[in-house]
C-alpha cells in the first residue's frame, strides 16, 4: 500500500488507538468497541479503513471477526520516512560543507 493511504488511515485518533490496541493481541469488534467510547458499527468502519490501508487483517472465528495488527503494513510508511530523513540529512551535510568552505 502507498504511504499516503497509511497516513490517511492514521490521521484519526480513534484509528491510531485501535491499531495500538491490536499490537498486543488479536481482538474482535466487540472487544475493541468495549475499549473505546464508540459503537460497534463505528469500530467496524474504522477497521475497514485500517484493513484497506494494510494495517490490520481480519480472520473469522465462527461468527466473530477477529482483527490483528500487520507489522508489514507500516513498511511503506517506514520507507517514506527513511527516504525523507535521508534527504534531510544529506541536505544538512551539504549545507555544513558549504558553510565550512566559506569560513576558510
Amino acid at each position: 500500500m502507498a504511504y499516503e493511504q497509511v497516513f490517511t488511515a492514521l490521521c484519526v485518533p480513534t484509528r491510531r488507538s485501535i491499531l495500538e490496541a491490536l499490537k498486543g493481541r488479536a481482538m474482535s469488534v466487540k472487544e475493541l468497541s468495549d475499549l473505546f467510547p464508540v459503537s460497534q458499527p463505528a469500530v467496524s468502519q474504522h477497521l475497514k479503513i485500517l484493513e484497506s490501508a494494510g494495517l490490520v487483517e481480519m480472520r473469522r472465528d465462527g461468527v466473530r471477526h477477529v482483527y490483528s495488527a500487520r507489522a508489514a503494513g507500516l513498511e511503506e510508511l517506514r520507507k517514506y520516512l527513511d527516504g525523507f530523513w535521508g534527504d534531510v540529512l544529506d541536505a544538512f551535510a551539504n549545507d555544513d560543507e558549504q558553510e565550512g568552505e566559506h569560513h576558510e
